[in-house]
């Protein structure tokens, strides 16, 4: 259908800052390269619920040129908008009407959900995509993986705020959720010293503790992250002793989403996602019942999670973005395909696509958290790297520095 060149860029998962500065830099690089770029909206689901017969079905696809993308790296968010879409696990009701209902049988995976790769590859096909660039996390990244084994011409770019993607050492999202996360903690310190209370302030990281870590580490702030379940009696005698020696009488400590006690528990509440994530309960709100409980001090609980996603990103994600965008690009010039670009070393890399059964990058706790005193190391650092690199990474060490 395509008469020249043509990539396709989709943003997938949550939004983060920063993403809107890869199209903007994926767009200028495609037209020095000799190719038109589709925005494909709303995630993998432009992919499964695009009309056929249609060019440009402009619920779903958006052409975008220099013209359109001037401006769109200043602001947060994502031009394309996004979706939590699993195209192998669609359930029935959100199947797209386009699909003959004698064809069902055929993408039908069990359990009332119906597997659309067959509907995407052939999409795909129709927009004549010599490439695709996917942005996500890695549940987005994982059927890019899937598009990449089934023969798709696929370039992967990293970004959660969790900065958990294996394969890299950063992810788009980080530095802007840290640097948001420490401008709202300062502003509430005035309030929790006028009251004298024990805040507790809930950041995300269902399955690592990076976001929380390294907002402690800069707010100087105590921090509970899930690769260490806490004692939480310590913990109550660790702010109360933080509260007593503050001139203004306060303490604080930031939680993971997925942090928890020694011993306790957090229901996972609310129906399941695309791809079989449920929300857990608010470890902020618990954690201030029992700290008062325990100790009788007034507590009030913060949550920071989707704050952290809200404006412009910080310099170091809008750096990350722009490069992470080009090496992307210097990829698909030299005909490199199935990768994901990435960080490796501290310096800028590519390697394999996330395997779906490698596990998140998790926090290495002897070398980066002390959990007696529930904050970062800050301590014995020469030699170690500027980013959270974590637990020793499960991928292979297959990468070409760019």
């Amino acid at each position: 259908m395509a008469s020249t060149r043509r990539i396709g860029i989709l943003t997938g998962g949550g939004d983060v800052p920063g993403l809107n500065p890869v199209i903007k830099s994926v767009v200028y690089r495609s037209t020095e390269l000799g190719y038109d770029v589709i925005g494909i909206r709303r995630g993998w689901e432009g992919l499964t619920h695009m009309q056929p017969g249609r060019e440009l079905d402009k619920e779903y696809l958006r052409r975008l040129d220099r013209d359109n993308t001037r401006t769109i790296d200043r602001t947060g968010g994502t031009v394309l908008h996004t979706s939590r879409t699993n195209p192998r696990k669609m359930p029935a009701v959100r199947l797209p009407a386009a699909i003959a209902p004698d064809r069902l049988p055929s993408l039908a995976a069990g359990d009332g959900v119906y597997d659309l790769t067959p509907i995407v590859l052939e999409n795909i096909g129709r927009l004549g995509l010599d490439y695709l660039v996917a942005i996500g996390g890695d549940d987005t990244l994982s059927f890019a993986r899937v598009l990449s084994e089934s023969g798709v011409p696929l370039i992967a770019i990293p970004k959660t705020m969790d900065n958990d993607v294996p394969g890299t050492e950063y992810c788009i999202g980080f530095s802007s959720a840290i640097t948001r996360a420490k401008e709202l903690i300062g502003r509430q310190r005035t309030t929790l010293g006028s009251h004298e209370r024990v805040g507790v302030f809930r950041i995300f990281g269902r399955d690592c503790g990076f976001t929380a870590l390294y907002t402690a580490y800069v707010a100087s702030a105590r921090c509970l992250i899930p690769e260490s379940p806490f004692d939480l009696d310590a913990l109550v005698e660790v702010l109360a002793e933080d509260k007593r020696l503050n001139p203004s009488h306060y303490a604080l400590v930031v939680a993971a989403e997925g942090a928890m006690w020694r011993g306790g528990r957090l229901p996972e509440i609310g129906e399941a996602d695309a791809y079989g994530h449920r929300h857990k309960a608010n470890i902020g709100e618990v954690l201030a019942d029992e700290i008062h409980r325990r100790s009788g001090e007034e507590t009030v609980a913060s949550e920071l999670t989707y704050d952290l996603r809200s404006g412009e990103p910080d310099s170091l994600d809008q750096m990350v973005a722009i490069t992470f965008a080009n090496v992307a690009m210097d990829l698909i010039r030299d005909g490199s395909s199935g990768r994901m670009v990435a960080i490796r070393d501290g310096k800028y890399a590519h390697t394999e696509l996330p395997d779906p059964t490698v596990p998140p990058r998790r926090v290495d706790v002897p070398t980066m958290y002390n959990d007696q005193r529930f904050r970062p190391r800050y301590s014995d650092r020469l030699g170690h790297p500027m980013l959270p690199v974590g637990q020793p990474d499960a991928l292979p060490l297959e990468v070409a520095a760019v």
